[in-house]
């Protein structure tokens, strides 16, 4: 075991890991037979591991996801859905968060498109990636307070920062001029940079008409739908399900 002022030194320079890593092998003889290039490498892996758990848990606290306990591995492949394993196995690489490619996830209510978004959501917080779920109404909302307390540039740079951004319920209700302006702003500062995931009971097709402004809605559309993957969810409701079950 090491001497105490080790130790100290070892807490003082935030090897937590190090440091339980230490007392294990103290109380592990067979530790012990180890050479002492294996004992080493085992206390800088376990800090490594500490500092990635750490990290992990870091980033889904700052995510916020509505459905924290979702995750790719519990995807309900029983019924016909419309998910393909293929596109899900691919976004769970983390490759289209790499090329700042977005995901559309439509479907009728209920049929798990939050669920979805959370699980890809804590996929690329385990993959290592910046992370926020916001409700899409809600967030419009904040934007248009941000105006008024002369918090909107801040609040826009910081959510442009962001590796994905998760955007639930859009398109859940009318939206107004302001609104469409502030849609922009917010989309332009990721496109080609940072990825969007976006839910909606609406199919694609429909956004437009939704946005009820031809040219900013060519121009949203323009910065979100070309480069993004579409899954349409499908079948019966999976709160329904779970209500029978």
């Amino acid at each position: 075991m090491l001497d105490q002022h080790t130790l100290e030194q070892l807490r003082t320079l935030r090897l937590d890991g190090m440091l339980a890593a230490v007392h294990d092998q103290a109380t592990h003889s067979a530790s012990t037979q180890l050479p002492f290039e294996q004992r080493f490498a085992l206390l800088v892996q376990r800090e490594v591991d500490w500092r990635d758990e750490r990290r992990l848990q870091r980033l889904l606290k700052a995510a916020k996801l509505k459905v924290a306990s979702a995750c790719i591995e519990e995807i309900d492949w029983s019924t016909s859905r419309g998910l393909d394993r293929n596109l899900i196995a691919s976004l769970a690489g983390a490759d289209w968060l790499r090329h700042a490619h977005n995901v559309l996830i439509t479907g009728a209510t209920g049929v798990g498109k939050t669920w979805l978004a959370c699980a890809l959501a804590q996929q690329a917080a385990r993959c290592g990636f910046s992370v926020l779920y916001a409700r899409a109404p809600r967030l419009l909302e904040e934007l248009r307070i941000a105006h008024g307390d002369g918090s909107f540039g801040k609040r826009l740079a910081q959510l442009a920062r962001l590796d994905l951004l998760v955007l639930d319920d859009f398109a859940l209700a009318p939206i107004s001029a302001a609104e469409r302006t502030d849609l922009l702003e917010l989309l332009d500062d990721r496109v080609g940079s940072h990825s969007t995931l976006i839910t909606s009971q609406l199919p694609v097709s429909a956004w437009h008409a939704w946005l009820n402004d031809p040219t900013l809605a060519d121009a949203i559309l323009d910065r979100v739908v070309h480069a993004a993957h579409k899954i349409a969810l499908k079948g019966d409701s999976m709160r329904k399900r779970a209500a029978k079950g």
